[in-house]
């Protein structure tokens, strides 16, 4: 199965494309500030609360699952529970790499906290070129994982 923390995730469409291209079920989990619909996923609405979408996201998750999230804490837990996770820039979340990714987020953190006068920019616009890396890496996880 593939679950996708769907709120904000630019993604979506890519995703339910190659799910159905290999006939994979698709779950999207998003909150009631981003009520979503699909032809093809299955759409869980989660209440508002803070981090309830994520919590929900990892409680539906198995082993063998693939997880899309750009949330570095949501990886880490599902890594824990022996799911494929991948970042919306195709990214994928490993056990070798996920304590690094977590410690950068860490130290980022620390540093915005510093220079709270300073706004830092957000991620650049997404381009044509990022969604093609994301889908040439989630549909090789999507084989990985389902051994098509």
């Amino acid at each position: 199965m593939i679950l996708v923390d769907a709120d904000a995730c630019p993604v979506i469409r890519l995703i339910e494309q190659i799910a159905e291209k290999y006939g994979v079920p698709c779950i999207l989990f998003c909150d009631t500030n981003h009520v979503l619909s699909s032809d093809y996923s299955e759409v869980k609405v989660i209440g508002a609360g803070m981090d309830a979408v994520d919590f929900a996201l990892v409680g539906a998750c198995s082993r063998g699952d693939i997880v899309v999230s750009q949330d570095y804490g949501v990886a880490a837990m599902v890594l824990g529970k022996g799911a494929y996770c991948i970042h919306q820039n195709g990214r994928e979340y490993t056990n070798e790499n996920i304590d690094r990714l977590l410690m950068e987020r860490h130290m980022a953190k620390k540093a915005r906290r510093a220079k709270s006068k300073h706004h830092l920019k957000g991620p650049a616009r997404r381009t044509e070129e990022d969604d093609r890396k994301f889908a040439e890496a989630f549909e090789r996880i999507v084989r990985k994982s389902f051994q098509l």
